[in-house]
C-alpha cells in the first residue's frame, strides 16, 4: 500500500460518533490519509453523541480519482446527505472505479440514493431494511456483508469486523 492513498469519510450533522471515529483511527493506523469530507470545509460537525469534527474538505472540492475508498457512516447524517446530489454522485464515481465503499448504519441509505444496491447483498441498520430492499437489495442481518466492492454493517457493536473487512478490501486496491 502506498503511503499516500487516501480514503474518504462524508460526515455531515448528527453523524453516529464512532462509525467516524473509529474507522479514520483504524485506516491512519494503517497508513492512509483519510479526508473527512463535509458540505463545506471547515466546518464543525456534531455527532450524536457530541463529539465534534471539524470537515477538512468540502464535497465541492474533491473528486472520485483522488481516493481509493470511502467510508459512508450512519446516525441522522446519512437523512441529510442523500440531499446532496454532489456527495450522491461521489458516491456513483467512486463505485465505478470497483473501490471500496463502507457503509455502516444508516449509511446504505446512501448506497440507495446513488442507485447502486440491486442484486447486492447488504445489511443495515434495521430501519432502513425495506428501504435497501425495495431498491433491489438482498438484506441479510449479520455483523458485516462484502458484496464485490460494498461493505455493510449494522450498529457501532459491528465496527470491529467493518473495520477488518474495510482494510482487507483496502489492501487489495491497485494491486
Amino acid at each position: 500500500m502506498s503511503k499516500n492513498q487516501r480514503v474518504a469519510i462524508l460526515i455531515d450533522q448528527l453523524f453516529q460518533d464512532s462509525e467516524v471515529t473509529d474507522p479514520k483511527s483504524k485506516l491512519e493506523e494503517a497508513g492512509f490519509k483519510v479526508d473527512v469530507i463535509g458540505p463545506n470545509t471547515n466546518e464543525e460537525y456534531v455527532g450524536k453523541k457530541g463529539t465534534k469534527i471539524k470537515a477538512g474538505k468540502s464535497i465541492d472540492s474533491v473528486s472520485a480519482n483522488d481516493y481509493v475508498g470511502l467510508v459512508i457512516p450512519g446516525g441522522w447524517a446519512p437523512d441529510k446527505m442523500r440531499m446532496n446530489e454532489k456527495m450522491v454522485n461521489f458516491i456513483s464515481d467512486i463505485n465505478s472505479k470497483n473501490y471500496p465503499i463502507a457503509c455502516i448504519c444508516h449509511g446504505g441509505s446512501m448506497l440507495v440514493e446513488a442507485d447502486i444496491v440491486k442484486g447486492k447483498r447488504l445489511t443495515s441498520y434495521a430501519s432502513i431494511r425495506t428501504d435497501l430492499i425495495n431498491a433491489g437489495a438482498r438484506w441479510v442481518d449479520k455483523e458485516v456483508i462484502v458484496d464485490g466492492n460494498l461493505i455493510t454493517s449494522r450498529t457501532p457493536a459491528d465496527l470491529p469486523a467493518f473495520c477488518s473487512e474495510l482494510l482487507k478490501a483496502l489492501s487489495f486496491v491497485g494491486v
